[in-house]
């Protein structure tokens, strides 16, 4: 690697915006006075949403509603899916994406007005879908925490995904929440090499920090699953057994999983970070995803896209089903309990 890596952040390239007529560039930056690219600060941005729960119309995700407090995300996932959507508000998928956060601070409020609606019917509402509701900003700005006072309130279900030890801050509300079966929490756990999550999830919390995490909420009687995704070939997808043996160990009961998929500037990011970390094995890994989708790296048809394709997409599927079968058994998820809703609000005759 150069001296100018950026290390701490996963993506080291800032990537055109389609939206944009006119942006930046450093296509030839022997002719600047100055670089353009310099180690990226974290920027803060406020902004005061209409609405904070959003409809999810994927056949591919097992999920109908989802809400997020923060567009962008500190974390830096090299991978991350959610990069493309930070062009919407004019920034890079890129470097912008994990410096520049996009936080909407009256969240539990509007959440509170939505679950307040006599036209609400209760389903659960994943937390967050998109970036990670426990990021670093959250230690601060208790967002989080605040919508899980409002869905303790109105005894309302909900799922949550996070690859943050932080989530723990909140085990009481999520205590209060599993006595009624409102709550599912998965914990992604991408690998168990440390100096490849270093590299390729910067500024999440280690590989052992989120097995003591599955483990304190289990104990604590909170559901607990795993997501081992995304499974990048030659990276990452020898390490299923041992990621699946280790999450049931420490008392996850489920997991879930899925392929790699490099979808619009994600392509050009990954590939950059790729042969700058990796340039022994770029075009091993490189082609193995491309194998999987068809020749290409993105994919976005459903039913497909996450599940990818081809000889190696079935290696990958038969090695997770097997591990699963394995290590969890007849483990399970108990079922959502949907009856407790007090629909309407606290205020009741009865």
């Amino acid at each position: 690697m150069d001296d100018e890596y950026f290390k701490g952040r996963g993506a080291q390239i800032r990537t055109g915006n389609k939206f944009l007529k006119a942006q930046y560039v450093t296509d030839h930056v022997e002719g600047l006075d100055e670089p353009l690219m310099e180690a990226p600060t974290t920027q803060v941005f406020f902004e005061t949403s209409k609405t904070i729960v959003n409809k999810v119309t994927s056949p591919d995700l097992g999920m109908m509603y989802s809400t997020n407090p923060y567009q962008g995300c500190e974390h830096g996932c090299i991978y991350c899916y959610a990069r493309n959507t930070h062009e919407y508000w004019g920034f890079s998928a890129g470097i912008d994406f994990e410096s520049k956060i996009i936080v909407k601070k009256n969240a539990p409020q509007l959440l509170e007005k939505m679950l307040l609606s006599p036209t609400w019917q209760a389903v659960p509402i994943s937390v967050s879908g998109n970036t990670d509701c426990y990021q670093p900003l959250e230690r601060k700005m208790e967002i989080t925490r605040n919508m899980l006072k409002v869905f303790a309130r109105y005894r309302h279900p909900l799922g949550m995904i996070t690859k943050n030890g932080l989530i723990l801050r909140d085990l009481d509300l999520l205590k209060d929440l599993a006595q009624d079966n409102l709550v599912h929490v998965y914990i992604s756990i991408t690998t168990l090499d440390e100096k490849l999550r270093s590299v390729m999830e910067p500024r999440t919390a280690s590989a052992i920090k989120r097995l003591k995490t599955v483990e304190v909420l289990a104990k604590a009687g909170i559901p607990v699953g795993v997501m081992n995704a995304p499974i990048i070939p030659g990276l990452n997808h020898h390490e299923i057994p041992q990621v699946l043996k280790a999450a049931s160990e420490h008392g996850a009961l489920s997991a879930g999983m899925t392929v790699v998929r490099l979808n619009g500037s994600i392509g050009q990011i990954f590939e950059d970070w790729l042969r700058k970390n990796f340039p022994d094995r770029f075009e091993k890994v490189w082609h193995q995803i491309c194998e999987m989708h068809g020749g290409k790296v993105n994919d976005s048809n459903f039913g497909r896209r996450m599940t990818g394709e081809g000889n190696f997409a079935q290696v990958i599927h038969q090695l997770f089903r097997a591990s699963k079968k394995k290590y969890f058994g007849d483990k399970t998820m108990p079922p959502i309990d949907l009856t407790k809703f007090r629909k309407g609000g606290n205020l009741s005759l009865f």
